[in-house]
């Protein structure tokens, strides 16, 4: 294994990614980055796939280990980590980039691994596959655009849970305006209803002093984060029903 990286060494790498918002330049980042990609966010000391994790386990009934569980942007499978140690075994996952696919197949946790741009093509998943369905740290410029939101909640079971995370420091506040409005327009029109929306005040060490949240005296210098949790409607038909509706 090749030696990590200094803090201050990915603080600047996971700084510039932040500032990729080309979807192609991105794909190409994360393909470069995945190799190094869990100790790096290790470093940063990234809760989001445990904290996310534990919020889903608080509203879905057991037993787990037969419940189908999606992970869409999965990555290098972190999220997929946290769910086997909770007792989860039939984990599904999709990401954009093949070089964070080409990770999470060596964990052998997943079932089921497929290449999906979010946004761009739909799941290669039948409608109410999945008991939950999880999208952890991708919800941001450049990355997963709020127009892939309306498939995650096909691929959802009708009472099944669909949990999302997105960064609330202060370059990506505009971005989650719109998730936010995205989220409530879906409850407006009886897709799916709120069950949790969870701010995290320590989500991972900042990239730059201008990310620190607002107001915070967190010496250590943490962005902060939140957790929705969303319960899918027996009826949601109406804009859950196909992608870009």
């Amino acid at each position: 294994m090749a030696e990590g990286r200094s803090l201050p060494e990915v603080r600047a790498l996971v700084g510039a990614s932040h500032g990729i918002t080309d979807l192609a330049h991105k794909l190409h980042f994360y393909d470069q980055w995945a190799p190094n990609y869990d100790q790096d966010v290790a470093a940063l000391q990234y809760r989001a796939p445990r904290l996310a994790v534990d919020c889903l386990m608080q509203a879905l009934p057991g037993p787990h280990h037969a419940a189908p569980i999606l992970d869409a942007a999965c990555g290098t499978g972190l999220v997929a980590a946290e769910l086997q140690a909770r007792g989860f075994h039939q984990l599904h996952g999709v990401d954009g980039s093949p070089g964070m696919l080409d990770q999470a197949r060596a964990r052998g946790l997943y079932q089921c691994l497929n290449l999906c741009i979010l946004g761009q093509e739909p799941l290669p998943s039948a409608e109410g596959t999945f008991d939950a369905v999880l999208m952890v740290g991708a919800l941001s410029d450049g990355q997963v655009p709020c127009s892939a939101i309306p498939e995650l909640l096909r691929v959802t079971k009708p009472g099944g849970l669909v949990c999302l995370t997105t960064r609330t420091n202060p370059s990506n506040l505009r971005y989650k305006e719109v998730l936010e409005a995205t989220l409530d327009r879906l409850e407006q029109a009886g897709a799916w209803e709120r069950l949790v929306a969870r701010p995290v005040d320590q989500w991972e060490l900042a990239t730059s002093e201008l990310e620190v949240r607002p107001g915070t005296s967190d010496s250590d210098g943490f962005i902060s984060g939140i957790i929705y949790l969303y319960r899918k409607q027996a009826a949601a038909q109406a804009e859950g029903g196909r992608p870009g509706a």
